[in-house]
């Protein structure tokens, strides 16, 4: 398993006696095989909220299907609150040219090419949220084929044509 801390915040509450601290910490966990998962923890002190964090995360990892285990099937956008997040498939070679939180995701599952671009909200947690919600509308082409009853080879053999059939 390899775990990400994407991010800490000290937060305070206020009290009789002056102000309480505790620590949330957002962390992802990722297998590097195209699962993937994310989890927030919050404690008074730091390595306990991240081992909650982890904990959560792993309780809710994901898989992902990947094109030859590097890149994503298709291009897909994902939103959450006011995050969105557009992922793109890439070349072999291009790398992860992604910022901040997507980076970590994609790292931790396993991807080497793929292009991003976050519009919107900065948060980590929105981002890291968005980008869960688009990389849970990447369909295989195996599972488009089981749904439309095709056979694989009818979905894939589509993908490069860029003429149309009349």
């Amino acid at each position: 398993m390899i775990d990400r801390l994407v991010g800490i915040n000290r937060v305070s509450k206020v009290v009789k006696g002056g102000r309480n601290f505790s620590f949330a910490a957002l962390v992802v966990v990722g297998d590097g095989k195209g699962r993937v998962g994310f989890g927030t923890g919050k404690a008074r002190e730091v390595p306990e909220a991240i081992r909650k964090a982890t904990d959560t995360a792993k309780k809710k990892m994901v898989r992902i299907a990947l094109r030859e285990g590097r890149t994503l099937h298709h291009d897909v956008e994902g939103h959450y609150g006011a995050g969105r997040v557009v992922l793109r498939s890439a070349p072999a070679g291009t790398g992860v040219i992604a910022g901040g939180p997507m980076r970590a995701i994609f790292e931790t599952m396993g991807v080497q090419d793929v292009v991003c671009k976050s519009t919107g909200s900065q948060n980590p947690h929105n981002m890291i949220k968005a980008t869960f919600d688009a990389l849970n509308r990447c369909a295989s082409p195996r599972s488009v084929a089981a749904r439309r009853g095709l056979k694989v080879s009818d979905i894939v053999a589509r993908r490069g044509d860029t003429e149309t059939k009349e």
